[in-house]
């Protein structure tokens, strides 16, 4: 990270001013830089003896629902009290002569996030279902809550949420379409938009939705067995359609019989493993936990790769216009057209849960 970056990002002098009139003086400080993720940045800050959490938009973004800090701190205050465990937030703050944006700051949790893989104390089936199971059983908590009695009754309109993803994933895709298709076209991947066009469900239950519900946007605690102990990066969350969230879920999750992943820069392998929950075990376990039917699924599974093909798809567009280093944005020439040859597979049944 250069140098430059990171005083984009922080004004420490102004960040400890302000720390210091919420928080108090303390006599020793640090701040440093989360590395993992995609959207949001995360600053981590030793101050004193607490350990805390600092969420903000990206430098130069400007604050649209994916970049929304307030809207996920509103949120996550919301469900603090609640069974869904999250990081307690602490502060919020809107001036921008602080570091420069929206910024909220919340406690630090202990344990691991499964990116690369399963700790060494998880690795027994035992363990390897459990967290599956957590996995799982906190989604469905969050399709359970009261958003109403939570002061969330105004945080979306979930009456058509469905319909607005496949329109909003089908603009995305003209967008980089603009660009993209004098490389290549993908027919694939307009077969696949006109199918979810045609075959958006009528009706769906209105919950609390997440958004961007995965394995390696929860943490687990440090001990055994298996406890998820903080379900992050809620930026995407508002009121919508349960089923979705299930859809986005299973589209990361890996069985043994799978064929090898499209994306292998953003999709880890080990829950192949013996012992893990398989995608159709999961969506038993979400239907016992909510009493929702995982109706319509081949439509929810399509939808999230096609979300996902749409990802794919503009950071192709930013590749070739010379808006990204990245080097996994080239290698979307190949895998958006893969991906769009599976949500294919899902919709004509030759890819079952």
């Amino acid at each position: 990270m250069s140098e430059n970056y990171y005083e984009r990002l922080v004004d420490e002098d102004a960040l400890v001013a302000y720390l210091e009139d919420h928080l108090g003086s303390v006599d020793d400080y640090e701040i440093e830089r989360h590395q993992e993720g995609h959207s949001n940045e995360t600053l981590f800050v030793s101050w004193g003896d607490r350990e805390l959490v600092i969420r903000r938009p990206p430098p130069g973004e400007t604050a649209d629902t994916a970049h929304d800090v307030l809207r996920e701190y509103r949120v996550t205050n919301a469900v603090a009290d609640t069974d869904v465990p999250v990081a307690k937030p602490i502060l919020a703050c809107e001036d921008h002569d602080v570091i420069g944006s929206d910024f909220y700051v919340m406690d630090q949790l202990e344990g691991d996030v499964l990116r690369e893989g399963e700790p060494e104390r998880f690795a027994d089936p035992d363990h390897r279902r459990r967290i599956g199971e957590e996995l799982v059983d906190n989604l469905a908590k969050i399709h359970d809550l009261d958003y109403e009695a939570i002061g969330l009754g105004e945080f979306g309109r979930p009456a058509g949420y469905t319909q607005r993803q496949v329109d909003r994933w089908g603009k995305q895709l003209s967008w980089a379409f603009e660009v993209t298709e004098d490389e290549r076209e993908i027919p694939d991947l307009h077969e696949v938009g006109d199918w979810l066009r045609d075959n958006v469900p009528e009706e769906h239950p209105h919950t609390l939705v997440h958004g961007d519900y995965k394995l390696d946007n929860v943490m687990f605690g440090p001990g055994t067995p298996p406890e998820l102990v903080g379900v992050f990066d809620w930026e995407m969350a508002t009121l919508g359609d349960p089923r979705a969230d299930l859809g986005w879920m299973l589209s990361y999750w890996r069985d043994s019989k799978d064929p090898d992943p499209e994306i292998p820069e953003l999709v880890t392998r080990f829950m192949e493993q013996e012992g893990y929950p398989t995608r159709r075990e999961l969506v038993d376990r979400w239907e016992d936990r909510t009493g929702y039917e995982f109706e319509h699924e081949r439509f929810y599974r399509a939808l999230a790769v096609y979300k996902l093909a749409g990802l794919g798809e503009m950071f192709f567009r930013r590749y070739l216009e010379g808006n990204s280093d990245d080097p996994m944005y080239p290698k979307m020439e190949d895998r958006v057209p893969a991906l769009a040859a599976r949500a294919k597979r899902i919709i004509e049944g030759d890819e079952p849960l």
